[in-house]
C-alpha cells in the first residue's frame, strides 16, 4: 500500500508527488531510455523518445507483476531541459498515456549526455508491491 506524504500547508505538486510511503517488495528499474525492445530508436524525437521509455519502464514493472500503480520513485535525466520545459504539455500527455494519473515521487536533471548518443531521455523506477 501506497501512502502520499503531502505537507498540508503546501501547494498541491502537479505531475508528481512531494513523498510516498511503501510497505512491501522493492522493484528496481534500471535506466531505460527510448529505443525498442531490439535496441533500436525509432525516432530522435524527445516525445516519442520519452513515450518509448515510459513503455520500456512498464513492460520491465509487468515482469514483476507491478503496474504503474506501484512506482514510488522515478529519477528523469533529459539532455535538454528547454525543451523539456517547452513540451512539458505533450511530454504529460504521453505520460498519463502510457501511466495514468498516477504520480510518484520524482527528480530530474538535466545531463550532458547519456551513455546511448541519441538518447535524449533516460527513466530509473523504484516500484513497491505491497
Amino acid at each position: 500500500m501506497h501512502q502520499r506524504l503531502q505537507p498540508p500547508d503546501w501547494l498541491p505538486p502537479k505531475g508528481y508527488a512531494n513523498g510516498i510511503a511503501a510497505k512491501g517488495t522493492l522493484i528496481f528499474v534500471g535506466g531505460q531510455i527510448g529505443w525498442n525492445s531490439q535496441q533500436q530508436f525509432e525516432s530522435d524525437d524527445f516525445i516519442a523518445q520519452a513515450k518509448q521509455c515510459f513503455l520500456n519502464t512498464l513492460a520491465v514493472l509487468q515482469q514483476a507483476g507491478a503496474g504503474a500503480q506501484h512506482m514510488v520513485r522515478m529519477t528523469w535525466y533529459v539532455t535538454d531541459r528547454h525543451e523539456y520545459n517547452t513540451r512539458l504539455k505533450e511530454l504529460g500527455a504521453v505520460y498519463r498515456e502510457v501511466f495514468g494519473r498516477h504520480f510518484p515521487a520524482m527528480a530530474c536533471l538535466e545531463v550532458s549526455g547519456l551513455m546511448e548518443e541519441r538518447a535524449k531521455i533516460e527513466v530509473e523506477t523504484t516500484a513497491m508491491l505491497p
